[in-house]
């Protein structure tokens, strides 16, 4: 049974940037396991399946190409962008309404998530931190620069032992219009360095916010593709903005 999929590179205006998602609108999603077989047959951080509603609205699933996730910024970005810029999605962690914004980004209203303050496990000794802590589905650790996020080195086994979905790195900005420089690395999804990942920047909204005394923040993942994710605080919710580009098309024919 054939499929269509559209690749879509998210929080970025460039392609070959940002993070890739694949993309398949469906009158009704196929069966799991054809589902993560898609993803893991597309091998890029998400695949979304994206399943028409009878109200308007759609219902929304992620895959990497290891496991499904319950919440996937780029690949909603990738979803709402490939719609038009405005959706409203029904998924795993709760209705997610997206519109379009300014200077053609496309504003996505997620969950916050407050990271809590944890103790450093002894395999993190030798990484100079300065703050660690886990939310909801992240931990995330503070570095001393920016200069050391992207200097980093992972070690992955290490960070898969420390038994969350993803390790969050960051530091506050080294750039103009800069807040804070992150990377992420999800080795236990099968996703050893997430390009840009919107469903972090839910903790590092809140995070970041707290320092600074901020509502309104960029941040910008340093991975080598590299992105760029607008955030706000909005009570316990997160509006997270970014911009997409359309770069390829797919058709599998099994």
């Amino acid at each position: 049974m054939a499929l269509d999929l559209t690749v879509v590179d998210a929080f970025t205006d460039r392609p070959f940037t940002g993070n890739p998602a694949a993309v398949a609108v469906v009158d009704e999603f196929p069966s799991g396991n054809r589902m993560q077989a898609v993803a893991r047959e597309m091998n890029l951080s998400e695949t979304a399946f994206v399943a028409r509603r009878a109200d308007g609205d759609h219902d929304l699933r992620w895959f990497t190409p290891a496991v499904e996730v319950d919440l996937c910024g780029h690949a909603t970005l990738a979803s709402a962008h490939l719609l038009g810029g405005s959706a409203t999605f029904h998924t795993r962690s709760g209705i997610l309404n997206c519109k379009r914004g300014l200077n053609g980004m496309v504003e996505m209203s997620f969950p916050a998530d407050p990271p809590s303050p944890a103790e450093v496990p002894s395999s993190l000794a030798g990484i100079d931190l300065s703050w660690y802590g886990r939310g909801r589905f992240d931990i995330l650790v503070q570095l001393r620069s920016a200069a050391a996020i992207r200097a980093f080195q992972p070690d992955l086994a290490t960070l898969a032992a420390l038994g969350s979905r993803g390790v969050v790195i960051t530091a506050s900005g080294d750039r103009p219009n800069v807040d804070c420089v992150s990377r992420v690395f999800a080795p236990n999804v099968g996703v050893a360095e997430d390009p840009v990942t919107g469903s972090a920047h839910c903790m590092l909204a809140v995070f970041w916010g707290d320092v600074l005394g901020k509502d309104g923040l960029v941040g910008e993942q340093a991975s080598e593709r590299g992105g760029t994710v607008h955030m706000s605080q909005r009570g316990d919710r997160v509006v997270l903005a970014g911009k997409a580009v359309t770069v390829s098309e797919v058709r599998l024919l099994v």
